[in-house]
């Protein structure tokens, strides 16, 4: 993974636009755009595209021919390119051989972190900003990880990082201390068992922790309003994770099919001009008659319907 350069840009886009794709989808050697009356629509990259090996560069010409230009990107196709060796750095853990951790971590000591400045600059030549860093397992990391990973994202660009909510008070307390210290956010995701006060609970222990809200885990989960949290917590949240699904429980569903305010959300976003990145994190069922990408795209498109509304 290279800069790319205004040749390289077109090729990549004009190849990105020689593949099948509904309408709904943008592919033209221009650079991309999904911020939409103030509000930044991203993806979460490349859980998304259910391809946790995907390269930096593939998830690139994804989010191109998608006309993202804004993401969520776990770490692990920047560690990749930084030169980490692809079975260390499996998206789920349970996919990396025995003593994968501690491997990770000693290469992680000497990791070339300012060359991550290399990779940003690809994606940014290309349209697309790293706004979120997604890091797996941050409670597990020792210290000196810690330090390295919010350097790591403040090397790409991002405005915050972003990990799985934990159970622990001791947790939120202790990456708190570092997020504080780096002054770079970090969003905890809640699932269905969130409840508000457990967001509430990690903001007392640190000034820079934060929520990453998944508007449609609330909605199946919480007798409460999501958009009352949101008006409430809104300086605290750096994303929202944008899918829809039925109250008390119910499955994910394709976009406007389920009980989540997507729209509202959207909106209200919108009209209040907070810097919350609309993160859509793709998890209905493909229908036999269609494919992944073709129906990112249209869950892209439902959020620009609603912004323009």
């Amino acid at each position: 993974m290279t800069p790319l350069s205004r040749r390289d840009f077109t090729k990549l886009a004009l190849a990105a636009s020689a593949l099948p794709l509904a309408p709904a989808l943008r592919a033209a050697a221009t650079k991309p755009d999904s911020k939409v009356r103030g509000v930044q629509i991203g993806l979460n990259v490349p859980y998304s595209f259910r391809n946790p090996a995907m390269s930096g560069d593939e998830v690139l010409a994804n989010c191109v021919k998608l006309g993202l230009s804004a993401v969520e990107l776990r770490a692990q196709p920047i560690e990749a390119f930084l030169g980490a060796p692809q079975h260390l750095v499996n998206e789920k853990a349970k996919l990396a051989p025995a003593g994968a951790a501690e491997q990770l971590r000693a290469w992680r000591k000497s990791a070339p972190v300012a060359r991550a400045a290399e990779f940003r600059r690809t994606y940014e030549t290309a349209g697309v900003r790293i706004e979120i860093l997604k890091v797996d397992g941050i409670f597990k990391m020792s210290d000196a990880e810690l330090d390295y990973v919010f350097a790591l994202g403040k090397a790409v660009g991002a405005r915050a990082l972003s990990t799985e909510i934990s159970k622990s008070d001791d947790d939120h307390a202790r990456v708190g201390k570092y997020a504080d210290k780096h002054q770079l956010m970090i969003g905890y995701h809640g699932h269905a068992t969130t409840t508000p006060q457990h967001w509430e609970k990690a903001f007392s222990f640190a000034n820079y922790n934060g929520a990453n809200v998944d508007l449609g885990h609330f909605i199946a989960g919480n007798e409460s309003n999501v958009l009352d949290f949101l008006k409430q917590h809104h300086a605290r949240i750096t994303h929202v994770h944008v899918k829809d699904r039925k109250k008390k429980n119910g499955p994910n569903m394709p976009f406007g099919q389920g009980d989540t305010p997507i729209a509202e959300a959207l909106r209200l976003i919108r009209d209040n001009r907070w810097p919350i990145q609309a993160t859509i994190e793709f998890e209905y069922p493909v229908p036999a008659t269609s494919d992944r990408m073709t129906e990112i795209g249209r869950a892209i498109q439902y959020c620009r319907d609603a912004l323009n509304a």
